[in-house]
């Protein structure tokens, strides 16, 4: 029983929620992987892709779940929206209403816009991003590829390392990890960390080799240089020497440790090259594989919730 009616984020999400996106995901996963790729649970149904920041990979792994399950899917692009012209995001909302779209997917670079937008509209909605509060299917599409190479998700040891403090990404997985019963620990520079984390549920480490002993999981992030106004770093040559995982820091891991990374990847200033291409440890190409899945059953689960497809 999945009773939502939106994805805003992962704190609206128990753990049996969690489990039933994931097993769904998982039939996905094998769908995607047979010669038809399709599936009709969206047949009929209208799903409105609205990105206010660009984001090239998330943009187009909502579309392709969309078109796999049958619905029409539409593009709203930010240099043709209205928005450029002065319109607001109110206007927007009202807009789209128009259109009778049952599933949006929007993407804001200011945190709580998502959410706003959501009340003014009829339809699902969809958080695909917004400012540094959540990004759910990310942290979502993360625990199914964890949980296909560990067996499990809980009473694991994850490291999120790097910029968490312009993170979503972080937000988002910290929630969930937490929810499912794993220890979590966040490894970065102070300048990089929001005000507060140790009440987030985190251990907190300045230093790679010993936030990554022992770990199960270590998780990247990319270094969000866009968001920063100020020096947060000295230099990303520095950055690199002390926080970017090479294999001498990865040695201080498990030795069956997994390597993952949202994307895009500053290779060679938060990851070492080696490293991001290492089969045997990285994961990074298998989360774009599982954000596909995990959208579509996202997606599916939602739109059992419309009133005209519960009948």
């Amino acid at each position: 029983m999945f009773a939502h009616r939106h994805l805003l984020g992962i704190e609206a999400l128990g753990r049996a929620d969690i489990e039933t996106i994931l097993d769904l995901a998982e039939d996905y996963v094998a769908l995607s992987r047979q010669r038809d790729k399709k599936r009709a649970v969206l047949k009929g149904l209208t799903q409105i892709n609205i990105f206010f920041e660009n984001s090239t990979r998330t943009q187009a792994s909502f579309e392709l779940a969309g078109k796999r399950l049958g619905a029409d899917v539409m593009n709203m692009s930010l240099a043709s929206s209205s928005i450029k012209k002065g319109e607001t995001l109110i206007d927007t909302a009202v807009t789209l209403n128009a259109m009778h779209p049952d599933l949006l997917v929007v993407r804001h670079q200011h945190s709580g816009a998502v959410a706003l937008l959501a009340k003014k509209v009829n339809c699902s909605v969809i958080n695909a991003g917004d400012g540094r509060h959540e990004h759910p299917t990310q942290a979502l599409l993360d625990a199914l590829t964890i949980r296909r190479h560990k067996g499990r998700l809980h009473r694991l040891t994850v490291a999120i390392c790097g910029d968490i403090n312009h993170s979503r990404v972080a937000r988002s997985n910290i929630t969930l990890l937490n929810r499912m019963e794993n220890r979590v620990r966040v490894i970065a520079p102070p300048t990089l960390l929001p005000t507060g984390v140790g009440r987030m549920g985190v251990e907190v480490f300045h230093d790679m080799r010993k936030g990554l002993e022992g770990v199960d999981v270590v998780m990247m992030l990319r270094l969000q240089q866009e968001r920063m106004q100020g020096a947060f770093i000295p230099s990303n040559r520095e950055y690199f020497h002390r926080f970017g995982l090479d294999e001498e820091k990865l040695s201080h891991a498990r030795p069956d440790a997994i390597v993952m990374h949202p994307g895009p990847m500053n290779r060679g200033v938060e990851i070492d090259p080696n490293v991001a291409d290492d089969p045997k440890r990285s994961v990074i190409q298998e989360q774009v594989e599982m954000g596909v899945a995990v959208r579509m059953a996202v997606m599916d689960l939602l739109a059992r919730n419309i009133p005209n497809m519960a009948a």
